[in-house]
């Protein structure tokens, strides 16, 4: 009977750690969780998935959620709007593009890799929640969203990381644009 009993709660501890541990929604706001996430979106869309849009907002009650506009084929003009929360993915649209004559699709779009990748945009987060601890005095900063901002052009060296951060509580929030190597381009609030 012991032994039962311990394989009982083996196995629910086992399954509690799938059901929520490893869940993209649960990762911190930090480099390492945003790694996770880049990882929940390849494992989801294909590592050679290509992006317009790539928003994750945390709300402490829920964690992240995700929302992106992606594609594994960028020459049908279609895309897939699609939002992940609580462990789901739920595509909530689809998307045609317009593109100028004699251009390629991808040349509007970007993919997760050594240039744009999360584990990059939350090391900028927890760099962005530092700087307002430090220099404003803030305890607790916490995220309310960060994103890629690809410029419509297509010119990869534009390309952007934003973060925005509220105080523990709500009120102001401050914003953080990066480039692509995580130089700060402005703060504001």
């Amino acid at each position: 009977m012991k032994h039962l009993t311990l394989f009982v709660a083996a196995c629910m501890g086992l399954v509690t750690l799938i059901s929520c541990g490893g869940s993209a929604a649960n990762q911190p706001p930090t480099a390492d969780g945003f790694a996770s996430i880049e990882e929940e979106l390849n494992n989801e869309f294909g590592d050679n998935a290509y992006y317009t849009e790539l928003t994750i907002t945390h709300n402490k009650s829920i964690g992240s959620i995700i929302t992106t506009m992606v594609t594994d084929a960028p020459e049908s003009l279609k895309m897939g709007q699609w939002t992940y929360s609580q462990g789901v993915w739920k595509q909530t649209s689809e998307v045609s593009l317009e593109i100028p004559e004699n251009t390629k699709a991808e040349d509007f779009m970007f993919q997760l890799n050594d240039k744009i990748n999360l584990e990059t945009l939350g090391g900028l987060v927890e760099k962005s929640m530092g700087h307002l601890t430090e220099e404003k005095e803030l305890e607790n900063p916490s995220l309310q969203m960060a994103f890629v901002k690809f410029p419509k052009n297509g010119d990869l060296a534009q390309t952007e990381y934003n973060v925005f951060l509220q105080p523990e509580h709500g009120g102001t929030t401050f914003s953080y644009r990066y480039d692509l190597k995580g130089a700060l381009i402005e703060m504001d609030y």
